[in-house]
């Protein structure tokens, strides 16, 4: 099993347990105790766990949201798929807003090859868009404002205002949440207003979204789902939930 491998099952672990010996985690991975051990040290230093005496205690026992360290962890081959789709959508030479989170940095990582202008929403996103070893790289605009530790996105009054003062030919939006009653939804107050921002900005609105988003629960409403053009997903909506989609005139593309 390799790292990665190791540090998502480490992570899918403790997010069904409020604790686990590096013995438990030794005889789940296969790996050797001195490996387990440094995996917990670089999973805690990304906020994944919390580090203690004989294994790792999880940061998810209140059922507070995940962290970003977390989450990038999570639904990572759905994230992947997701972010070649939309890179498909998007032509060069395009304006995008490009959403914070783990998903948006893995599409960021698609698009750090491409000729576009981005403004990315986190500094995850910065650096996904600047490491690539290429002769193409887009070229960035920073929005400012507040930086919010871990998650490392911008926030506040500064950023709405530098997003609105501009225009983008997409917007890719990566919501907490979605269902087909209330539409795009975020964890709190502060991000969903940066993504309406965003999605209001823009002449079209790619949503980039996981399976485990679907009906998941978050408590700030972004925007109703005809503000959406696209939806990229893997997974299938039912034919009931498909017809809806379509009377909203929202293409549903299937990873």
């Amino acid at each position: 099993m390799g790292t990665a491998d190791r540090h998502r099952l480490i992570g899918e672990l403790l997010r069904t347990r409020e604790q686990a010996t590096v013995d438990e985690l030794v005889d789940a991975t296969g790996a050797s105790g001195a490996t387990i051990r440094r995996d917990l040290e670089i999973l805690a230093a990304n906020g994944v766990l919390k580090r203690i005496h004989g294994g790792a205690r999880s940061l998810l026992a209140r059922g507070e949201n995940p962290g970003y360290g977390q989450r990038e962890l999570e639904d990572h081959q759905a994230k992947t798929r997701i972010a070649e789709a939309v890179d498909g959508l998007i032509n060069d030479r395009e304006h995008v807003w490009l959403d914070s989170g783990s998903t948006a940095t893995e599409i960021a990582r698609r698009l750090g090859k491409r000729e576009l202008t981005v403004m990315p929403m986190s500094l995850h996103g910065v650096e996904a868009l600047t490491g690539q070893q290429s002769g193409r790289a887009p070229q960035l605009i920073l929005p400012g404002g507040s930086l919010i530790a871990g998650e490392q996105s911008f926030r506040g009054p500064m950023t709405e205002a530098n997003v609105r003062s501009l225009r983008f030919d997409t917007a890719v939006v990566t919501p907490c949440a979605l269902n087909l009653k209330d539409g795009l939804l975020a964890h709190d107050l502060d991000d969903a207003a940066v993504k309406r921002a965003g999605l209001e900005s823009a002449a079209r609105v790619v949503v980039a979204s996981a399976g485990s988003k679907w009906n998941a629960s978050a408590v700030a409403l972004v925007a109703a789902m005809d503000a959406v053009d696209v939806i990229v997903t893997d997974q299938k909506p039912s034919p009931e939930d498909l017809a809806r989609l379509n009377k909203l005139s929202v293409e549903v593309v299937i990873v």
